[in-house]
């Protein structure tokens, strides 16, 4: 994801309808918010609703309510709406009787109605009948009625501090407190059928959360998350995750994917998470006796941390274009730029793509009663990853077999992917290939003539149809933990085996001592990673034996300080794999035991080595230059380029290389019937090789329709195209806009080209590019003059005459 200011474009489909998407190339302009911008929204009057904290908000169409909480001095129970349209706040219309005063209750949203469960009620002012309920109550939004579900048979345990989601039509209730310990069950309740409806208590299994409260869930990918919370005396950072079919739960280790990534957010508790899109999104709480206002993102696909760096315009000014736009809107008194501060309690809903936060206690144990907004990112995922990973598991357009160990098991494998990801298997294939050469030249005079050379590529490596596969020997490596390497090599990452089991934890040091021997950094802290965690009492002795015999010491030295510790070694050395145990490893433990050796810190930074974007940059930039195997021509100058990279990221070169391909190893390069330019050519394999989305806005012209013609996994490129002519056509590029959207046909950029030309037309005529305008341009520039110039603009210039 990225983190630096953009624009949010609305989102852009594919017309597959369409024979040519060029001839049909509309941007159509609309409203458009910058990304990761927060907004400061009217704050909620005191004569309308009191400000508040532990209350609970919902989101429902183009709404968000507000229900309960307390104001520092008593519980509350009204309900407030916000219309996120108008900024407006107003006491929502109620009829029938509502909850009892109460906070930290929960709410959400089901079908045309929100359900508010439990919490914690009483005189707080008097400290009197103060109690936790279970009470399940429904407001309808379409008459405003509240009306208590009464349910019989079992019901949970009175609570407050809960977490509370909506799954599968039903009402999932888990942990929270209820006033004399912390909780860690699970219920739910079907919420379509009022007159049949009845508690349930979840079965849950795996590694279930602690008892804990103060905490959020929110439900991504068809699971529920939990983040930290207090857990009795102790608050963690964990991140939990729940399949809601098994009814299963998975601890999602914090430890980050590598050294030097960015870590989970620090232990809390009163904060909110809410998800959108593939991210899940954690703002506020109380952390280590601070109110830290960072929003951090956690991305369910990848597994991975960030904080997210809000736009420059969150800060205290607002642009002159915001100026202007919010004058046209009419709320310019209350909308102005600015990041919340840290809080605790608060709350937090989702309504399209933003984010809209409400209340909390601040500094000082103040009440809030500021309602703030955050524009997600919405641009769809990059699939780099994903493509590759796919050319893998295909096989599709193998150029090279590796032939592994004494047993001589064979593994294929793409020749650009291997020699832009490992400089160790890079020089394996180039010795195999020179040896491939000389047995070709004394084999064939003819082969020799035509490993000449060319002035295109390096020699004897020009394309043709169909060549032998590359043999490389590999005697070092086994089949089983080389094909994981691979799978580094094709994804950044690896497919974890069953945690803990001891044949898969032997499987990934072996993968370990080929990321050492082939030097790649990245995949050796995916493995520690991996080792270290997954270390117990069952299995350490086998690892650290197995360390021992590999000499991995870093891991033979985790495995020793696990078992020394002091809940551990009399459960080791009990065992029976202890008694087999090899004498000088045993004498080891011993004497680890005894005397345990002095802690060793070190400052050294940790080399986390490169990663598959790099690696793919690098290699288009020019270290993969002499393994080329196909010539893109663009209008007839010829680009060096590499066949399975190009078929993995594009279906349109993947049926061309499996089916169409040209004998002479010669594509053309076209979008629909228009010729890009040479620069919009790069922008679009920039793109290809390593997702790279940056380019010139006339770039974005050319490229707007490349990933409709070219086959790409998703909308990505377009999506950044759109942004990027909507947001940075200026005076100084203005001209070369104008040209490209003439030659693509796209005219609704070409009249906002113009447009721009001729209210900054002084500017514009002195820019030398002018000059350079085709004639029929020049010829659209004044006649656009002659449309737009008024009556009273002729009468002057006359005057001047």
């Amino acid at each position: 994801m990225s983190c630096k200011s953009t624009k949010v474009a609305p989102s852009v489909d594919f017309d597959h309808s369409c024979s040519d998407s060029v001839e049909y190339l509309t941007l159509n302009f609309g409203p458009f918010e910058t990304v990761h911008r927060w907004r400061r929204l009217p704050p909620c009057d005191e004569f309308v609703g009191a400000r508040r904290s532990k209350h609970t908000v919902v989101a429902y169409r183009d709404a968000i309510y507000v229900f309960g909480g307390d104001n520092g001095k008593n519980m509350l129970n009204d309900l407030l709406r916000f219309d996120v349209k108008d900024c407006s706040w107003c006491r929502a219309f109620t009829t029938g009787t509502p909850p009892a005063p109460r906070y930290h209750h929960s709410a959400v949203v089901y079908g045309s109605s929100m359900f508010v469960f439990g919490g914690y009620t009483g005189d707080i002012y008097s400290n009197s009948n103060l109690k936790n309920k279970n009470d399940l109550f429904e407001y309808k939004f379409a008459t405003g009625q509240w009306t208590e579900w009464k349910v019989e048979g079992s019901l949970p345990v009175a609570r407050s501090a809960h977490g509370a989601t909506v799954y599968s039509d039903k009402l999932w209730i888990f942990a929270g407190y209820d006033g004399n310990a912390r909780l860690n069950d699970m219920w739910t309740i079907s919420l379509q059928d009022r007159e049949h409806a009845c508690w349930e208590e979840i079965d849950q299994s795996g590694e279930i959360p602690p008892s804990c409260c103060n905490f959020p869930v929110a439900v991504c990918r068809d699971k529920m998350f939990v983040f930290s919370g207090q857990s009795g005396a102790k608050i963690t950072n964990n991140l939990f995750q729940f399949e809601f079919q098994g009814h299963m739960w998975t601890r999602i280790p914090t430890e980050h994917l590598l050294r030097g990534s960015p870590p989970p957010p620090q232990r809390r508790y009163g904060h909110t998470m809410v998800a959108f899109d593939r991210h899940l999104y954690v703002f506020g709480g109380a952390a280590d006796n601070t109110l830290p206002n960072e929003l951090h993102c956690y991305d369910v696909d990848s597994q991975t941390w960030e904080v997210i760096q809000p736009s420059h315009d969150s800060e205290n000014y607002v642009s002159e274009f915001y100026r202007y736009a919010i004058k046209l809107l009419s709320f310019f008194v209350f909308v102005f730029s600015q990041m919340p501060s840290g809080r605790l309690f608060h709350a937090a809903a989702v309504i399209l793509d933003a984010m809209y936060i409400f209340g909390g206690t601040v500094d000082n144990n103040v009440r809030s009663g500021e309602m703030y907004r955050f524009q997600f990112s919405c641009y769809p995922k990059c699939t780099l990853h994903e493509d590759y990973g796919k050319l893998w598991e295909n096989r599709q357009f193998c150029d090279v077999e590796f032939i592994l160990g004494e047993s001589e098991e064979r593994v294929l494998g793409h020749i650009a992917i291997v020699t832009a990801r490992c400089q160790w298997l890079r020089k394996k294939i180039l010795q195999a290939r020179d040896r491939q050469r000389q047995k070709t030249k004394q084999e064939s005079s003819e082969d020799e003539g035509a490993a000449g050379g060319s002035k295109d590529m390096p020699a004897g490596n020009r394309p043709s149809g169909t060549q032998p596969l590359l043999e490389v020997s590999i005697r070092e490596a086994e089949a089983q933990p080389f094909e994981v390497l691979m799978q580094f090599l094709y994804t950044d990452k690896i497919q974890y085996p069953r945690r803990g089991h001891v044949q898969d934890v032997l499987l990934i040091m072996d993968v370990y001592k080929l990321a050492l021997s082939f030097k790649l950094s990245r995949l050796e802290q995916l493995c520690v990673q991996y080792i270290e965690a997954s270390v117990d009492l069952q299995n350490v002795l086998s690892v650290c034996e197995n360390a021992n015999k590999l000499q991995l010491d870093q891991l033979k030295e985790h495995c020793l300080n696990f078992v020394v510790k002091e809940s551990h070694f009399n459960q080791v050395i009990m065992t029976k794999e202890f008694e087999h145990l090899s004498t000088p490893l045993i004498v080891e433990i011993v004497r680890r035991k005894q005397q345990p050796p002095p802690r060793v810190y070190s400052d050294q930074p940790v080399d986390i080595g490169t990663s598959l974007v790099q690696d793919m940059k690098a290699y288009l930039e020019g270290s993969g230059f002499e393994f080329c195997d196909i010539i893109l021509l663009l209008d007839g100058h010829p680009r060096p380029a590499h066949k399975a990279i190009l078929a993995a990221r594009s279906s349109y070169f993947e049926a061309m290389f499996r089916s169409f391909m040209p004998v002479d190893g010669q594509v053309n390069i076209s979008i629909g019937e228009m010729v890009p330019s040479k620069q919009a050519f790069e922008s679009m394999l920039r793109y290809i090789y390593y997702g790279d989305v940056n380019m010139p806005p006339e770039d974005s012209l050319y490229l707007f329709a490349a990933p409709y013609y070219y086959g790409f996994s998703n909308n990505r490129l377009q999506a950044y195209c759109k942004q990027n002519l909507e947001m940075n056509v200026t005076v100084e590029n203005v001209l070369q806009i104008l040209e490209a959207a003439d030659k693509t046909q796209a005219l609704d950029m070409k009249k906002h080209c113009l447009h721009i030309i001729v209210h900054q037309f002084i500017k514009v005529s002195k820019l030398p590019n002018l000059r350079s305008l085709s004639q029929l341009l020049l010829l659209d520039i004044i006649e656009s003059l002659a449309t737009h110039i008024s009556d009273k603009q002729c009468a002057e210039m006359c005057s001047d005459i």
